[in-house]
């Protein structure tokens, strides 16, 4: 957008996110000019219309008026674009990153980014092994080696200063330090310990924009206004989130205009004040809830395949995209394993209404998903299958309790177990006399293995005070994710082909989300169901999956047809 100035041998800058300024002969007279473009893509980025008002004569110029007048169509933000650790894993990605943000000039975004590569995984290694390896041998740790080898080297290929992460570099080996005098690693300091991921990424990238021309300023999550729970290692954003990032950014933009930069992933806790994270992939929800926060066009989630797929295409690489998926169908797709998406990323996006695009930064022309409020389900059989391993299952009978009411009114308040243990439950089917379930193995799992054991007998303890309970591990959860109004189909055409390779189902569960139903097998045979549901239900013609006058069984595919 251009700006008005009515001068004579002034020299007058206009806000934009490129510095510039210009300067005119000195004449005697009175005159408007629009400025020159600026030589960028953000040229518009300006909020405000500034006019001048100038009276030259020779060797003299004196500012008469001075307004700024609000132009009601610009809008501050338009987009948040989160770019995921592969996408910034080197100062090659970060250039093409780079590139890639460029090539939307209608676009004026806030960028999320995620630590480079392997960073966080090698930080908390270096925290694990810092708590037995002594003070003295804090700095030949593999992990520190590999952190300050990749950052350093990212620096020196994209051409930016050292000073701009050797604070961060310095004090990250001060933190092991006291790790190792310690000798413990609490969550309070695994979160900080892994915060610096993110924090020298988003400095390296604003600095390398920065020395670009294009003006961009970076923010720690933590000290812009995103206040959670404090429950360290999984914290939850809270409400007052919302209005102060509204705050911070929108008052930041109007003071001086610049691409913001933010960590994802982190927050800071509103008793302790001390950094949090929201779980592995946690920058995807950061990018949602400031989208939220500002009310924006759109939320882009960069990553490193062509949006949702259609499956893990680790177990099968025939893998799909999926074009359109519902809030609801991208919810139950992510906490049920679908490693694309945070769990509860999508929780702001659906409550501030907002398109959350999923696209691969690898290969930008590909359409990607688009997830929103609703599609056009008429169509529509099966989305996704999402495969959840490794997973604990409970029976739970007590035939004494047939034809008598307080059997599931007693095993609710022995739920509270798994609340103070700190263990959600992911699928519970019930009957009068029997319930079974399953526990979430994020949540249990990431315990040492002592006291995993003493966790679960726990829970059977107490639940044979009132029931018979069998414990029933490496069970794995296939999540059918489609048009529940079709489940009979989605049923018919699964059992099929389960029956047909000899697989038996454990566990049914359809929830009231009514996109999602559950099926419960062994480990050893869940790969091989995957393959052998995506053939079913994504290679044959549809037309075989949608019943005319009572017919059509479609196409069965034995397991030992398909490759592993």
């Amino acid at each position: 957008m251009a700006s008005l100035s009515h001068f004579c041998g002034v020299k007058t800058p206009c806000p934009s996110l490129f510095k510039r300024s210009v300067h005119f002969r000195q004449l005697d007279f009175v005159a408007s000019v629009p400025f020159a473009s600026v030589p960028s893509k953000y040229a518009k980025a300006s909020c405000y219309e500034r006019v001048q008002s100038v009276i030259c004569k020779a060797q003299a110029a004196d500012v008469v008026e001075l307004k700024e007048t609000k132009n009601e169509a610009f809008g501050e933000f338009t987009c948040v674009m989160k770019f995921g650790g592969s996408s910034v894993a080197s100062a090659e990605r970060m250039r093409e990153v780079a590139d890639l943000i460029l090539s939307f000039p209608e676009e004026r975004p806030v960028i999320v980014l995620s630590a480079m590569g392997k960073t966080t995984n090698n930080l908390l290694l270096a925290g694990e092994k810092a708590v037995t390896c002594g003070v003295s041998n804090v700095c030949d740790l593999q992990e520190l080696d590999f952190i300050k080898d990749l950052h350093f080297r990212t620096i020196d290929e994209l051409g930016v200063e050292k000073s701009t992460i050797s604070k961060h570099l310095l004090e990250l080996e001060q933190l092991l330090n006291g790790i190792a005098m310690m000798k413990e690693l609490t969550p309070r300091t695994r979160d900080y310990l892994v915060s610096f991921g993110e924090c020298m990424s988003t400095r390296i990238f604003t600095a390398y924009l920065n020395k670009l021309g294009v003006k961009a300023r970076q923010y720690d999550a933590f000290e812009m206004g995103i206040i959670t729970t404090d429950e360290f290692t999984n914290a939850d954003i809270l409400e007052a989130t919302y209005p102060a990032v509204a705050k911070r950014l929108s008052s930041d933009w109007m003071n001086n205009p610049a691409i913001p930069i933010v960590t994802g992933f982190l927050g800071k806790g509103w008793r302790t004040c001390a950094v949090t994270t929201l779980g592995r992939g946690g920058s995807d929800l950061t990018a949602t809830t400031i989208g939220k926060a500002l009310g924006l066009r759109e939320i882009q989630v960069w990553k490193d395949v062509d949006g949702v797929l259609t499956c893990d295409p680790n177990i099968y690489p025939c893998a799909q995209p999926v074009p359109y998926l519902t809030f609801d169908e991208a919810a139950e797709l992510a906490y049920f394993g679908a490693q694309v998406l945070h769990p509860q990323s999508m929780r702001p996006a659906r409550e501030g209404d907002i398109p959350v695009r999923v696209k691969n930064s690898y290969n930008p022309k590909a359409p990607g998903t688009l997830i929103c409020r609703a599609r056009d389900m008429s169509k529509a059989v099966l989305t996704s299958i999402v495969l959840k391993r490794n997973v604990t299952m409970l029976d739970i009978v007590s035939t004494r309790m047939l034809g008598q009411f307080g059997f599931l009114a007693k095993l609710l308040q022995v739920f509270s177990i798994f609340e103070d243990l700190g263990i959600s439950v992911d699928v519970v089917a019930t009957s009068e006399v029997s319930i079974s379930l399953t526990l979430d193995p994020s949540k249990l799992w990431s315990r040492e293995l002592i006291q995993q054991a003493s966790e679960l007998d726990h829970v059977v303890e107490e639940l044979e005070k009132i029931a018979v309970v069998n414990l029933l591990q490496h069970r794995s959860i296939i999540s059918l994710i489609g048009n529940v109004q079709r489940s009979s189909l989605i049923l018919e055409k699964a059992f099929h082909v389960l029956r047909t390779n000899g697989i038996n189902v454990q566990m049914i569960s359809q929830g009231a989300s009514k996109v999602n139903i559950s099926l419960i097998v062994n480990d050893s045979e869940a790969e091989q169901c995957v393959r052998a549901l995506h053939k079913t239900f994504f290679e044959s013609d549809l037309s075989e999956l949608v019943w005319e006058n009572g017919s059509g069984n479609g196409h069965v595919t034995p397991l030992s047809t398909l490759s592993t």
